[in-house]
């Protein structure tokens, strides 16, 4: 299939009404629990249409998380544009977390929440969760490195553990006595001595 045809593909009102509803759908209630039949349905697409567009369910899921990665890049270069440096944009980043969190639709990361009912690291919809989670720890630590900290790729690391846990804490737990203490959590990272080796 040329590139060109791909791109109609992606551009059609009809794919795009399938992964509106499949995300709308996927993120509420989880992947495996929603069928092909009901996103066919919601979307008011044909069988062939969605088929054409999708051969596969798990095609479907990946192209739910791309778009969700893409979406979640196009956030971050928003807040770059409007932060006043790197650690300002990190500590803007950790904002939006804790008050995403506390949003009354809020279920978790999309991406977390895939990883959990895909366990094989190897299958394609695993492999879109680590292209996204390879991006997110990268931003981290080019950032860190541009605000002059000594190990960005460890606190980076330390970082996307601090990220992990709000997005699973924030629908487990309250978010609202989460939330004051994400900026104080981050701050103490970012301010930390670094250990000798």
């Amino acid at each position: 299939m040329s590139a060109e045809t791909m791109e109609r593909r992606r551009e059609s009102p009809a794919r795009a009404r399938i992964l509106d509803t499949a995300t709308r759908l996927f993120y509420a209630e989880g992947v495996h629990t929603v069928g092909i039949d009901r996103i066919i349905a919601e979307a008011g697409v044909a069988k062939a249409t969605f088929y054409h567009h999708f051969p596969a369910k798990d095609e479907l899921v990946r192209a739910y998380l791309e778009a969700e990665h893409r979406r979640q890049r196009a956030a971050a270069e928003t807040v770059r544009a409007v932060s006043a440096g790197p650690r300002e944009m990190l500590l803007a980043i950790f904002d939006y977390l804790g008050d995403n969190g506390a949003a009354p639709l809020f279920r978790g990361c999309p991406f977390t929440n895939a990883a959990a009912e895909y366990p094989d690291p190897a299958h394609p919809v695993r492999r879109a969760v680590a292209d996204y989670r390879r991006w997110n720890r990268e931003l981290f630590r080019d950032l860190l490195a541009g605000a002059g900290h000594p190990d960005p790729e460890r606190t980076a690391t330390i970082l996307m553990v601090i990220r992990d846990g709000i997005v699973v804490g924030s629908d487990l737990d309250d978010p609202d006595v989460l939330r004051p203490l994400i900026r104080d959590a981050v701050t103490r990272v970012l301010d930390a001595p670094v250990p000798r080796a």
